[in-house]
């Protein structure tokens, strides 16, 4: 399967992997800013934006195969890869399996313990449910701050301040995307991140995380770089759980500054 994908800007190529929401739109708060210095190349997962869903079994390893074979097809080896969320633990596992170059992973899932996997599904799965029933509503809703607040309270740690530009794509992702409810299960019921031991990954590792993020709470941080031990960790101050939403520049310039 061939991923749809948009590829911006000149230099370096740089890889980006999104997580559950809208595709790659959901990169378009730091989309140009990263193009300035580096050719971008930003996918949609099978099942999300304009790429069809894998006619089998959807988990983190099957999804994570196809940007492995992306990868293969583009003759992209080396590239240094960014992802978010269910994105950034995919390009964790593909820094494990020795796939790519530099790594950014920007508040990655799979570091949680049981209780914590289940306290995920158990507020993210109804929230899904709700965006999916105001589908129609979503433009409304979300072009005011009372709005936002009210829908993305668990993403954002400033939803009131963010644009309807900004969001909406995620949300209606989240809404719209046919592998939303089987990616949310592999999250929910599939294994844990496994980890990589130092001097096995080909390139630098640097995790981001907010420190207001709700969603992969900030104390799984430490197990990350515990599993990741080669990782240089970077907070997020006062943010969610998307850092191109609630610090663009900041989540730009650390991506810029930590591949090559």
């Amino acid at each position: 399967m061939t991923l749809n994908h948009v590829r911006r800007g000149t230099g370096s190529p740089l890889l980006l992997v999104h997580g559950l929401g809208a595709g790659w739109q959901s990169w378009a708060p730091i989309l140009d800013g990263l193009a300035e210095h580096r050719e971008v190349i930003a996918v949609d997962l099978p099942g999300f934006g304009e790429t069809p869903p894998l006619a089998g079994e959807v988990s983190i390893a099957t999804l994570t195969d196809s940007v492995v074979d992306f990868i293969r097809e583009q003759e992209l080896d080396g590239v240094s890869t960014v992802g978010q969320s269910m994105g950034a633990r995919m390009v964790l596992e593909l820094a494990r399996r020795g796939v790519g170059g530099d790594t950014v992973a920007l508040d990655p899932g799979g570091f949680w313990s049981d209780r914590e996997v289940a306290i995920f599904g158990a507020t993210l799965r109804p929230s899904i449910l709700l965006v999916k029933a105001l589908r129609g509503m979503l433009p409304t809703l979300l072009g005011n701050p009372a709005g936002r607040t009210l829908l993305l309270a668990q993403l954002s740690a400033r939803p009131w301040a963010l644009s309807r530009e900004t969001v909406l794509p995620d949300v209606r992702g989240l809404a719209d995307s046919p592998s939303t409810d089987a990616a949310l299960t592999a999250l929910i019921k599939g294994p844990k991140q496994q980890g990589a031991p130092a001097g096995t990954v080909p390139g630098r590792v640097t995790i981001g995380w907010g420190r207001r993020d709700l969603v992969t709470v900030p104390r799984q941080a430490a197990r990350a770089t515990q599993l990741f031990p080669d990782a240089v960790l970077h907070w997020f101050e006062g943010c969610g759980h998307f850092p191109q939403w609630d610090a663009p520049r900041e989540a730009t310039r650390l991506i810029l500054d930590h591949t090559d």
